[in-house]
């Protein structure tokens, strides 16, 4: 029993001190780590046009890129393809109804 005692003592003494490294860790990496490096850079990118009259109807987001579904003025469909890395736009495509 008194070694049943001696090792639960001994292990909570364990759990205290990895806690609290634990907790050092993460509060000098905190305090090392400067603001990064996406912030300190400003984003421009070019304008993207889309047809005159569309409507955006819905926004998705890849790991790479940016699809945007527009409502055509004239009834039609278009999904716009963005690279979210530099804002260009890599392409559209028109959608159509079956016949």
């Amino acid at each position: 029993m008194r070694a049943l005692k001696i090792l639960v003592v001994v292990m909570g003494i364990m759990l205290v001190v990895g806690f609290a490294a634990l907790v050092g860790v993460i509060a000098g990496r905190v305090s090392r780590s400067g603001p990064a490096a996406s912030a300190a850079r400003a984003f421009t990118a070019p304008p993207i046009d889309i047809p005159r009259g569309a409507r955006i109807e819905a926004m998705t987001v890849g790991t790479d890129r940016l699809v945007l579904a527009l409502a055509l003025p004239e009834g039609g469909r278009q999904l716009l393809f963005i690279d979210l890395a530099t804002g260009t736009r890599l392409g559209a495509i028109e959608l159509q109804a079956p016949r």
